[in-house]
């Protein structure tokens, strides 16, 4: 089952003004001069980076680590078959070799996946990395000991469906195989296309037999990347990495690995963490984070201060924050009423809830705004900037509500979330301009979730947020709207509950290609195709702007994980 992204935006009600005085820092190695500290601005090797984070960087282990192109901080430690570029902008959204000599080689209808791994690959402890290793990698990732990580390879590879690791089944995973100590093929169930893509999770990391300590070797992963764990404290709360000794910028192009230590302190206050950053002082000058966004206060700081402005990072992510209809629910089972409350959204005034221009652009698309999307740039229900409340009236008077309606519509309570309250009395107010009086319906979050992924209770009219696993058009429709991934006794992601065959057989079109240009272009169409439903109306998709310290260098942030690049940076 697909899960949503763990990036989140944090929403901060602030003015439109000051979030827009914050708009002009900007991101990428071509302004480290003005970002930096004085002087030379090459990037050097040694120091110390701190990493202060929010959320604990828990379950080091690759199996159960839910990541995308490698994650962040795991990133440093575990090396997969494939990765993402480590590029700013929408460069950074394409796939690159890392273990793998090329992003793999496909049999002509993509069901078989043949990856060479490079020469001279090894583990912290000199320990020649094979092709075995790998395998037996993705095999204890189906150990239910060790669930938490991305779900894809169960489903996609032969057999594997009922496999529940190497502890249990000794025989392994026959879908993989490898003739030799470099050579893995994969076996599929249908064609996919981007299973480049899919090998950039950690479940492709290399594991070595003899060293794997079940549910302990998060303590002590064997390293494959240029890092590895010397300390991991309160399950991540504190994890210090060190210089791998045996990792070879030679095999590696992406991690620059400049620092010689990486500090990462979690489980920190984000208030906290931003005055850290901001003040600059000691330690926290060579400091970032990689979870925590600027509030109302950092960005009134920001606004007047010149040199705090040139250290803020702005990072674009796959994400989409939405509302949400199940037209099994009257009055949502008339395609006017769900085109009606599309023509009666105010988007600036949602755009105001979420924190401004400067946290959040607005969406008339499903899909990102981004290339690596296929994003095709429409407006089917054009409400302008501020709703179109006369046409709302007239599509709700066809369907039979001339003289108004009542809605619920429900939310999360958690303020720091893209379903905050904030945003569902933004929408609350558009739509009472058009007649359409709604009740708020919040719920702490936990029973937020719970209500609206399943079929038995998903509400009629709901806030909703999907990120992608990778950047791509597939992970991002498929889940919501494909037919064949309703479930309907466990967590449903596809709120619309659409089941419709021709664009299932789409979807499965599209898997099969494996030009990812083309792919995306066939994503972009389906989603406007699909967009003419009505049965989701995007709203904005959210702008992520983090300090980092005045001792910090060669700042990249790519449009696959919308954050600082810990492997890019150097310090002071």
């Amino acid at each position: 089952m697909r899960q949503p992204s763990v990036h989140r935006a944090r929403v901060a009600t602030v003015s439109l003004a000051l979030v827009v005085a914050a708009g002009a820092a900007a991101c990428g190695p071509k302004d480290n001069d003005a970002k930096g500290s004085a002087g030379d601005s090459t990037p050097h090797k040694g120091g110390t980076l701190t990493v202060l984070n929010s959320e604990p960087q828990t379950d080091f282990d690759p199996a159960r680590l839910y990541t995308s192109g490698g994650g962040n901080v795991p990133s440093l430690v575990f090396r997969t078959l494939t990765t993402r570029n480590r590029e700013d902008g929408a460069a950074g959204a394409e796939v690159v070799p890392d273990l793998a000599t090329d992003t793999g080689r496909p049999n002509k209808d993509a069901t078989v996946w043949t990856y060479t791994l490079k020469k001279g690959l090894a583990y912290e402890d000199g320990t020649p990395i094979t092709s075995a290793d790998i395998k037996y990698g993705i095999e204890r990732s189906f150990a239910p000991e060790l669930s938490g990580g991305a779900p894809y390879l169960r489903d996609w590879l032969v057999g594997a469906a009922d496999y529940q690791g190497p502890y249990k089944d000794k025989k392994g995973l026959s879908a993989i195989e490898t003739p030799d100590e470099r050579t893995l093929v994969f076996h599929l169930n249908k064609p996919e296309g981007e299973f480049p893509y899919l090998a950039t999770q950690t479940q492709f990391t290399p594991v070595p037999k003899g060293k794997d300590t079940g549910t302990k070797y998060e303590e002590h992963p064997v390293s494959s990347g240029p890092y590895k764990v010397v300390k991991n404290e309160n399950d991540g709360e504190h994890l210090v990495l060190e210089r791998n000794p045996h990792w070879s910028a030679a095999t590696d192009a992406e991690r620059k690995a400049y620092p010689d230590t990486i500090d990462v302190r979690s489980g920190l206050d984000s208030s906290v963490i931003n005055q850290r950053l901001s003040a600059s002082q000691g330690a926290d000058a060579a400091a970032v984070t990689t979870d925590t966004n600027l509030g109302p206060a950092e960005l009134a700081k920001v606004t007047g201060d010149k040199e705090l402005a040139a250290r803020v990072g702005t990072g674009h992510f796959g994400y989409t924050n939405y509302l949400a209809f199940n037209p099994t629910v009257k009055p949502f089972d008339d395609v006017k009423v769900r085109q009606a409350i599309s023509y009666a959204v105010d988007r600036s005034s949602v755009i105001n809830a979420a924190g401004g221009s400067a946290l959040a652009e607005a969406a008339t698309t499903y899909l990102p705004n981004q290339k690596s999307f296929g994003h095709e740039p429409y407006d089917l229900f054009p409400a302008g900037a501020t709703g179109n409340a006369q046409k709302a009236k007239e599509l709700l008077k066809q369907a039979g509500y001339g003289k108004g309606l009542t809605l619920t519509l429900t939310h999360s309570n958690d303020k720091n979330f893209e379903t905050s309250p904030e945003i569902a009395t933004a929408v609350q107010d558009a739509l009472k301009k058009a007649g359409i009086t709604v009740r708020l319906q919040g719920l702490e979050d936990n029973d937020y979730r719970d209500k609206i992924h399943s079929v038995k209770t998903e509400p009629g009219f709901f806030l909703a947020h999907w990120g992608a696993d990778w950047p791509s058009g597939g992970p991002f429709l498929a889940p919501i709207f494909d037919g064949r991934q309703i479930v309907k006794d466990g967590a449903n992601f596809n709120t619309g509950l659409l089941d419709d065959k021709s664009v299932n057989a789409e979807i499965d079109a599209i898997n099969k290609l494996t030009d990812l240009d083309a792919a995306a272009k066939r994503w972009g169409a389906l989603d406007k195709r699909i967009g003419e439903q009505a049965l989701t109306v995007p709203l904005f998709h959210p702008v992520y702007k983090r300090l980092y310290g005045k001792d910090v260098k060669n700042i990249v942030i790519s449009d696959w994980t919308g954050v600082l690049d810990i492997s890019q940076v150097s310090v002071k």
